[in-house]
């Protein structure tokens, strides 16, 4: 697209890449079974139980060698129509695509060598847990990325992956961060991105309209490779002149504005100087009383 500002996509995996959940695929079939997985969904969601402590019982719960799971994964298994075209787009324009994941690294690599194939599957960068498979499938047994309550926190994954793009930058801009997604669960990472693509008419978008936060629905891989091609273009136009930043602020963004009390931001005060940020309440960000020091003042609803 010949624009200065490196863009960088992050996308969930199950449910936004995939149709289906690659985890629930081999629990219904070879695991907990569906019943006692909707049981473990409904304690996760109430807050009983957190999501590394379900995950691992269901997990644990299965008995099948890695392989033969797979052969029922991929015959499961429906990708979007238009991601691999978008795939390419990507190759052809420098944009790095990245997964962040909470399911297990090993079976989501198997699964886009697959569909991909292996060496387009290697242009995909994989954040999510590892795991240890016995050769007979007695054990599946996660290795957690994080030593958290959440097991895999996308939220830290996103910053270190901000962090880490920011400095490979050369040109001076800051890039601009893509998340795309269709879960609440993906919120934490999506509020490290400058651009949010919900897929249409599941829970992420439901939040959104909800607490009326700004996003971007997507039917298919198509919708956004339109949309990002429009974004590209006018963030190129903010960002001409020699040597001027990039005007798309990566903490005060597109979808980030809202009118709802329950998801205003206050205003912090960035160190050393005298710019301000947007810092979101609740589960988007630090509330003010972890970080009493930072916060200024709340704007009204």
């Amino acid at each position: 697209m010949g624009v200065r500002r490196k863009i960088v996509c992050f996308s969930d995996f199950d449910g936004t890449i995939f149709m289906q959940d690659t985890g629930h695929i081999l629990f219904n079939a070879f695991g907990c079974g569906s019943e006692r997985r909707e049981i473990l969904d409904r304690q996760i969601n109430s807050g009983e139980r957190t999501f590394r402590d379900v995950s691992e019982e269901m997990w644990g719960s299965l008995n099948v060698p890695f392989e033969d799971g797979f052969e029922v994964m991929k015959d499961a298994l429906e990708i979007d129509p238009d991601f691999m075209e978008f795939h390419q787009f990507c190759l052809d324009n420098d944009i790095p695509f990245n997964v962040i994941s909470a399911g297990l690294k090993p079976v989501l690599r198997r699964v886009l060598d697959h569909f991909l194939g292996e060496e387009d599957s290697q242009h995909i960068d994989i954040v999510a847990n590892d795991a240890h498979i016995s050769e007979d499938g007695r054990d599946w047994k996660v290795e957690w990325l994080h030593d958290n309550e959440k097991g895999h926190d996308k939220a830290i994954s996103m910053k270190d992956a901000r962090a880490a793009v920011t400095m490979a930058c050369e040109n001076g801009t800051v890039p601009l961060i893509v998340f795309i997604g269709d879960g609440v669960s993906d919120l934490p990472a999506a509020r490290n991105a400058d651009v949010l693509f919900a897929r249409r008419g599941l829970r992420l978008e439901e939040y959104c309209i909800e607490n009326k936060l700004d996003y971007i629905p997507f039917d298919t891989f198509a919708d956004i490779q339109r949309e990002l091609t429009a974004i590209a273009k006018a963030d190129e136009e903010r960002t001409k002149g020699e040597g001027m930043p990039a005007k798309f602020n990566p903490r005060a963004n597109m979808w980030r504005r809202a009118s709802s009390s329950k998801a205003v931001p206050v205003f912090a005060a960035m160190s050393p100087g005298k710019e301000k940020m947007f810092v979101w309440p609740n589960i988007f960000s630090e509330t003010a009383m972890e970080k009493p020091e930072l916060v200024a003042a709340a704007p009204a609803a």
